[in-house]
Order: structure tokens, then C-alpha cells, then sequence
């Protein structure tokens, strides 16, 4: 028995204290835990998101010379701008050029051509940035009202609660339409709002480079916009007017063709006639400068040509042309 009793003594004490090893190496990282915790719940600073036109414009940057990149303040934002002088000793003017809706500064169609080649026809350019339009986004998803439950059989009981169930639901997505129409309202305010302060400084840097004249320029929906701000502020810093190929917004208010008949200022309507939605649009906005008698507005219609380098070159004439009406060149 002292035998047994020697031998049975170690794995009882072994029984006995691997159970308290183990619960105090289980209760060790507590602590340790409980001290990283505060770092755990630090929160990090998140830079917001840029928008699409500040991309764009940071990667118009590391490709276009220095010289011709200009940063300008409008209210609280600053923005991109490429500046070109005219190529003489005594500039015309200055045309700022205002691209459309998913257009760069020096979009390859329209833009780009024009404000590398108005410099050598005796005007300066100033192609500006525009900002994404919040207008522009999906509006918000509606969710459909749940079905109304089938109306019973003539004579049921129950026959009398499916108008008022259908009723219910018709209210139901006449108020979700109205906020939906609400929220396009404000953004595209608060659109005009960025849109028309970029105007304003592009005016104002044109002043500061003693432009003689000042004319604004829109393509695609930059028309619209450049049209809309003409016709609100009714600035007389700048004398004329150039829309190329002019495009409303998607529900637009007011449309651009109440828009271009009570400009103060001469302006050209310079479309292609290639595109019947375009060429219809066109008709409206002359038809309508007719009724109000403006003699300031005109109109040039173009024709698409394959080549967009020569399409280019035909649409820069029909500009020098208007811009320079004694030019001969």
C-alpha cells in the first residue's frame, strides 16, 4: 500500500493544479484586452470622396502645361481653369468656354479644338470646370404601396373596402412623386447656385486680364446653363453670346427655349442639322425668338461630318466667323 499511495500522490496533485494554471492563463489576456480597446475605438478620419470632375480635372493637370492651368474661387470651392492669350499684341477679347454634362475642360469634341485654336484668331480662352450635378442623380427609389387585395365578388360584404384600400394607395405615390419633384427642385437650385459662382469668377479673371470683350461660350448643356445665368443675372461684362449644339438637362426648368428669346445680348445658335431631335429643338427656340421679335438671335446650322478633326475646323470658322464678321481669313 506505501507503494501505491507514493504513486497515486503525483497525478493527484497534478489534477489539482492543472485546473488553476489553465483558469488563470484564460483570465491573463483580459487585461490586455480591456488596455487595447481605447485604440480599437479610435475613430479614423475619412477624407471625402472626390467628385468626378475633380478627378478629371487632377488628371488634366499632370498632362496640360503649367501656364495654362489656373485655379479660381468660387465661394468656398476652388476650381480648374485653362487659360490661353491670344496670340497678338491686341486681343479681341475673351471667350469663356463652359463645357456640358460629363465634359472636361478640354473635352476632345468642341472644347479642346476651340480653346487651343480661338488664341490664333485673336481671342484669348478661359475653359472652366463645372461641377457634377446633384440634379443629375438617381432620384430616390420609391417603394410601390402593397397591392390592394382583389375586390370580391358583386354582392359580397367586402365589396365596399376596395375603393377606399385603392384610394389610399393612389395618395400613397401621389405625395412619394411630389417629394421626388421637391428634391429635383432643390438640387437643381443648389446646382445653379455652384454653377453661377464659376461663372461669375471666370468673368472676373477675364477682367483681371484686361479682356477688351468678354463672350461666353456653352456646349451641350453648358448652353443651357450659360443661358440660364445670361437670362437671371443679366451681367454687362459680357457682350455676346455662343450656344454649340445646345442641350437641356433632363426636366430642365424653364426649358431652354423660353430661355433664349429674352437674352439681352447678340447670340448664335449654332447646331447640326444631322439630328432631328436637334434640328426640332432648333426650330423651337427660333420660332420662339420670332414671336418676341429679337433681332440679336441667330442661328447656323451645321452639318456631322466623319472626320471630327474637320468637323472641328468647320465648327471653329463658323465661330471666328461670328466672333470676326470683318475677318477674312
Amino acid at each position: 500500500m506505501p507503494f501505491v499511495y507514493r504513486l497515486a500522490m503525483p497525478a493527484l496533485c497534478l489534477s489539482l493544479i492543472l485546473p488553476c494554471a489553465f483558469s488563470v492563463k484564460a483570465a491573463d489576456p483580459a487585461p490586455a484586452a480591456t488596455a487595447e480597446k481605447p485604440a480599437e475605438d479610435k475613430s479614423v478620419e475619412r477624407q471625402p470622396l472626390l467628385e468626378r470632375s475633380q478627378e478629371e480635372a487632377a488628371a488634366l493637370e499632370r498632362l496640360l502645361p503649367a501656364q495654362e492651368l489656373q485655379q479660381l474661387q468660387a465661394g468656398s470651392e476652388t476650381f480648374l481653369a485653362l487659360w490661353k492669350p491670344a496670340n497678338t499684341a491686341e486681343p479681341k477679347g475673351a471667350v469663356i468656354i463652359i463645357p456640358g454634362a460629363g465634359e472636361t475642360a478640354d473635352w476632345p469634341q468642341a472644347i479642346g479644338p476651340l480653346r487651343r485654336k480661338l488664341p490664333d484668331a485673336q481671342w484669348s480662352s478661359l475653359s472652366i470646370t463645372l461641377p457634377d450635378l446633384q440634379s443629375d442623380a438617381i432620384a430616390p427609389r420609391v417603394i410601390e404601396p402593397a397591392a390592394a387585395p382583389k375586390a370580391p365578388e358583386s354582392g359580397s360584404k367586402d365589396s365596399t373596402t376596395a375603393q377606399p384600400i385603392e384610394q389610399a394607395a393612389g395618395g400613397e405615390a401621389e405625395v412619394a412623386d411630389q417629394v421626388v419633384a421637391e428634391t429635383t427642385e432643390e438640387q437643381s437650385r443648389a446646382d445653379a447656385e455652384r454653377i453661377f459662382a464659376r461663372i461669375d469668377a471666370a468673368i472676373a479673371y477675364a477682367e483681371q486680364q484686361s479682356a477688351r470683350s468678354i463672350v461666353v461660350l456653352g456646349h451641350g448643356t453648358g448652353a443651357y446653363w450659360a443661358a440660364r445665368y445670361l437670362n437671371e443675372k443679366q451681367t454687362a461684362q459680357v457682350e455676346k453670346f455662343v450656344m454649340v449644339d445646345a442641350q437641356a438637362p433632363a426636366k430642365a426648368k424653364p426649358p431652354l427655349a423660353e430661355l433664349t428669346p429674352t437674352l439681352k445680348l447678340p447670340t448664335a445658335d449654332i447646331f447640326y442639322m444631322d439630328k432631328p431631335l436637334d434640328r426640332n429643338a432648333a426650330l423651337e427656340r427660333m420660332q420662339a425668338s420670332k414671336r418676341l421679335k429679337t433681332s440679336a438671335f441667330s442661328q447656323v446650322a451645321l452639318k456631322a461630318l466623319p472626320d471630327k478633326k474637320a468637323e472641328g475646323e468647320q465648327l471653329l470658322r463658323r465661330v471666328r466667323g461670328w466672333l470676326n464678321p470683318q475677318s477674312t481669313d
